[in-house]
């Protein structure tokens, strides 16, 4: 089974939509949609926004159905000018750039008790990811994606993530979804859409591109379903 997870309503229907025969459950407080897609077992699920919904989510989702592999889907602000609205973001690792315990000597965004900053994504979900992509005529840029609980509209946070962690872009769930994976041991891989370029701009940038560049990275998800391949290491 594959496992989707998005932030919101508009992401998710444009993925809940191409599912055969689906039902609903609810698990955790969470409501997931179950079908097939392509032929392939799915999952999904609207966690909501911010770092807290997407690790219930993620959590309930691994507990209930045992994923091979959660898809975290979405939209994102860009922080490289290698990435332009309607652009993918493919994580190669994800951060929560919101996390700071450095009054203690910590580098930024260390989470305490596992004592890593970057959770890895899974490669192989990650090169074929692209590879759809390649075959839309889509630009992708791979890079660490970094989460935290805040819309980053601002130049100065933006360039600050960029400095700490080197991020490709931004969002508010994904770092989360990592972790949980990573602590129960499930791979993942996270895809986001640009939709803003996370400066001062993002406020007007993001209502208008949302709808389209949602479209795009459920697109790429959906094709990555029906051509996946489930075996494990």
């Amino acid at each position: 089974m594959i496992g989707i997870i998005a932030a919101m309503q508009e992401e998710m229907e444009l993925i809940s939509e191409r599912m055969e025969t689906p039902t609903d459950e609810t698990a955790g407080g969470i409501s997931f949609r179950r079908g097939n897609i392509g032929g392939r077992e799915v999952v999904c699920a609207v966690c909501g926004i911010g770092k807290v919904f997407s690790s219930m989510c993620a959590e309930a989702m691994i507990i209930k159905y045992s994923p091979s592999i959660i898809i975290n889907t979405g939209v994102g602000g860009s922080l490289t000018e290698k990435l332009s609205i309607g652009d993918i973001a493919v994580s190669s690792s994800v951060c929560q750039h919101d996390m700071d315990t450095t009054a203690f000597g910590d580098e930024p965004g260390l989470v305490p008790g596992i004592e890593k900053v970057y959770f890895d994504a899974d490669e192989d979900a990650a090169d074929e990811l692209e590879k759809i992509a390649a075959r839309m005529n889509i630009h992708t840029v791979r890079g660490t994606i970094a989460s935290g609980d805040c819309f980053v509209a601002d130049a100065a946070v933006k360039e600050r993530i960029v400095s700490n962690f080197g991020a490709v872009a931004c969002e508010m769930e994904g770092g989360a979804i990592g972790h949980v994976c990573a602590v129960c041991g499930v791979p993942f891989v996270v895809i986001r859409a640009v939709s803003d370029d996370a400066s001062g701009e993002a406020t007007e940038d993001y209502p208008a591109f949302v709808s389209q560049s949602a479209k795009r990275s459920a697109a790429i998800v959906c094709e990555y379903v029906r051509n996946a391949k489930l075996e494990r290491k």
